[in-house]
């Protein structure tokens, strides 16, 4: 797995929107695997946080329903061009991944 995030993250006015995709597989543990009939193990994000500047402004907790390779969008008040973004993510398996991005 790639653990990849790309963010887009743009300022106008004060506001910030964001927008960014997790690279992620994001199994249930439900599917089964086509050839040898076992069950995939569970595999997924359990927790997003969407930082600006160091202080929190996103925290999501996920489960397995999400789907693979998730999308985030949305937007938040008091950024600037040239402020830092930072989101970052851990899954149930222990793994975890982040990606910073100045707000354009």
């Amino acid at each position: 797995m790639a653990n990849e995030i790309k963010i887009r993250a743009w300022s106008e006015g004060d506001k910030a929107n964001v927008k960014a995709i997790i690279f992620h597989p994001m199994e249930t543990g439900l599917r089964k695997d086509k050839k040898t009939g076992k069950k995939i193990p569970a595999h997924y994000i359990t927790e997003v946080v969407c930082e600006h500047n160091g202080d929190t402004v996103l925290k999501c907790h996920w489960g397995p329903g999400v789907s693979k390779n998730p999308f985030i969008s949305f937007g938040f008040k008091g950024a600037k061009s040239g402020d830092t973004f930072t989101l970052s993510w851990k899954d149930n398996q222990g793994q975890s991944a982040s990606q910073e991005a100045k707000i354009s």
